[in-house]
């Protein structure tokens, strides 16, 4: 029936490529505002962003090309939106997950937490869960992933070797027993045809339990397809939730930070460390255990001194500190020279620039820029401000439910898209409709910025749930199954956070002065 579009398959990228520029064409060309110019330039990247038609680092160079050119901002204003306070914390936050990867910590804390829970499944499970979580709160989802899966596997190779020689070994014993049985009653020809028939109904009892030991092979091996389905997912899903407890441990948290300081300047810093660390961390445990039951049940039964200053503090000691701990030894000086600059040349710092150059994810820096830059350009041209005169009629819809239904509508939304685009489209908008209807920002902009972390049911959902999906063990249905209801569950959990805790960390029954938009205009 679709026959005659297969060929059109080996030119998605051009199509792709060409077909939004010229689709969305009458919109600039029609209605010639700035708004109309922003809007035409948002919808060009939301669609190049969804589809990934080039990479995502790319399309955020598009606004220092087109928002010069349709005269909506400078070139120099556009680009001083790639390098803002939330970038250099982002980037300080890298270097010291990488210093954590380098040195083999996260290993460290695996192993010995996998040490103390033991090796039964449940509390096998919820041991990597807890450790992968703890990690991803600072090292990326995607390398936090990465790090775990090689050692899930491990472990469960090692349980499964483990049990298969055990079952060996009890099938041998049990053979070995029935047949010394059986060679002992043959040797005795004296013997009752009463007894005789007793003995061969207690050898075909006996026999009857070998078939029986037999059968569960196969529930076994269901069970142990489980347990691989089980700890993949609850990897990937714990990544996924882990990031979302403070403000490093993801991108769209620190998308919502730059938007913040970005749309209300005057907000005093009420998106921090501490603050999105007392609001998030609770509902991460929440969401952590209510996933862990869901998963055992399906497989198993300063003022001046902003955070992205402390964090480049600490990445810039990274570059300092030893990795081994020096010696101080003044007897030193009476061996040869040749001897003390070897023992120099030994010794290497935490961090290096060339191991920082290799792993850093330079792309994810870049669309930060470009989300920022984009959230600026709708700002200047007044599209955040006629976007957010249409959703009014939001206003007759009581807070909380506004909240719950753009929470779905983002956790649906994520599930086809980079969960930073995610957050760089709708923020800007959220934050613009909250202020026309008086609302305080934060009622709708801190929920959906975690609601784009709930990418749970498909693989190419987030990249955790991609790594996870490489290792075969797990169908397409598999986690559809599986993360429909954790997607329940985070949207239930960030609701009631936000109406709970959230309320009064944030003060969300009132509008604040910082976002009152129309005062300073």
């Amino acid at each position: 029936m679709l026959s005659w579009l297969r060929p059109l398959r080996n030119y998605r990228d051009p199509l792709l490529l060409a077909v939004p520029v010229i689709l969305f064409m009458p919109l600039p060309i029609v209605v010639r505002t700035t708004e109309a110019y922003c809007g035409y330039i948002v919808l060009l990247m939301a669609v190049y962003w969804c589809t990934e038609v080039i990479p995502l680092a790319i399309t955020s160079f598009l606004p220092i090309l087109l928002f010069p050119t349709f005269g909506i901002m400078p070139s120099k204003t556009v680009s001083k939106q790639y390098l803002k306070d939330t970038n250099v914390l982002f980037l300080g936050g890298l270097m010291v997950a990488i210093a954590i990867e380098h040195w083999n910590l996260h290993k460290r804390i695996a192993l010995r937490a996998l040490l103390l829970v033991g090796v039964k499944p449940a509390l096998l499970m919820l041991g990597f869960m807890a450790v992968t979580a703890f990690l991803s709160m600072w090292i990326s989802n995607t390398a936090t992933t990465a790090m775990m899966v090689p050692i899930a596997k491990a472990v469960l190779d090692q349980l499964s070797s483990t049990d298969e020689a055990a079952r060996m070994e009890l099938g041998n014993s049990r053979s070995s027993a029935h047949e010394k049985e059986v060679e002992s009653k043959s040797t005795i020809p004296d013997m009752e045809l009463s007894d005789v028939a007793t003995s061969s109904k207690e050898a075909n009892v006996q026999q009857n339990n070998l078939n029986v030991s037999k059968v569960p092979i196969g529930s076994h091996d269901q069970h142990e397809k489980d347990m691989h389905k089980g700890l993949t997912l609850c990897i990937c899903y714990a990544a996924s939730i882990g990031g979302t407890a403070t403000l490093t441990g993801t991108g769209p948290n620190l998308v919502l930070k730059g938007q913040m300081n970005q749309l209300f300047p005057d907000n005093g810093d009420v998106i921090n460390f501490a603050s999105w660390f007392g609001f998030a961390f609770p509902n991460m445990l929440i969401m952590l255990f209510l996933c862990w039951l869901w998963l055992q049940a399906l497989f198993l039964g300063l003022k001046y001194v902003t955070d992205a200053t402390v964090v480049l503090f600490i990445a810039f000691l990274m570059f300092i500190v030893p990795s081994q701990k020096p010696k101080f030894k003044p007897w030193n000086r009476l061996k040869g020279s040749k001897k003390r600059i070897s023992d120099k040349k030994q010794v290497k710092k935490l961090l290096d620039w060339n191991t920082v150059q290799h792993k850093l994810p330079w792309n994810v820096v870049l669309l930060l820029g470009g989300g920022f830059a984009l959230a600026k350009g709708c700002e200047v041209s007044g599209l955040s401000q006629w976007l957010g005169n249409q959703l009014l009629p939001l206003q007759k819809i009581p807070h909380w439910a506004i909240a719950v239904i753009l929470c779905v509508v983002i956790a649906v939304f994520t599930e086809c898209t980079s969960n930073v685009a995610t957050a760089t489209l709708f923020l800007p908008i959220l934050a613009s409709m909250a202020t026309m209807i008086r609302m305080n920002p934060l009622y709708v902009m801190i929920p959906t910025t975690l609601s784009t972390s709930f990418a749970f049911m498909l693989p190419v959902a987030t990249p955790p749930n991609a790594i996870v999906f490489s290792y075969g063990h797990l169908r397409v249905l598999d986690m559809v199954r599986a993360g429909s209801f954790i997607n329940i569950i985070g949207v239930a959990s960030v609701t009631l956070a936000i109406n709970t805790w959230g309320y009064a960390i944030f003060n969300l029954n009132t509008f604040p002065e910082w976002a009152n938009v129309t005062r300073r205009v």
